[in-house]
């Protein structure tokens, strides 16, 4: 995975595990979509079913963050230019 994926896999990360950030295995968000992507009941989602499950779906997570990023690039407004002092 390079660089660009990793920084993109920990922003998605962070965001996505709001609350539980430093235990994201406890963020009900990521816990329902472990549960809608793989089936796996959320209840039953402990760290190591967390961390098993980034695991084995390495290549289609990073597939996805790649997505994600092109996404996010493309739809980036671009600056606003700076007005000069006193509005004109």
């Amino acid at each position: 995975m390079r660089l660009l994926a990793w920084g993109e896999a920990l922003r998605l990360l962070w965001q996505a595990s709001r609350g539980s950030r430093l235990r994201p295995w406890r963020s009900p968000y990521l816990r329902w979509r472990i549960e809608t992507y793989s089936g796996q009941a959320a209840d039953s989602i402990g760290a190591a079913e967390f961390w098993r499950f980034l695991w084995r779906e390495r290549r289609p997570l990073a597939k996805y963050l790649r997505w994600a990023a092109r996404m996010r690039s493309a739809t980036a407004r671009p600056p606003r230019p700076r007005q000069p002092p006193g509005g004109r």
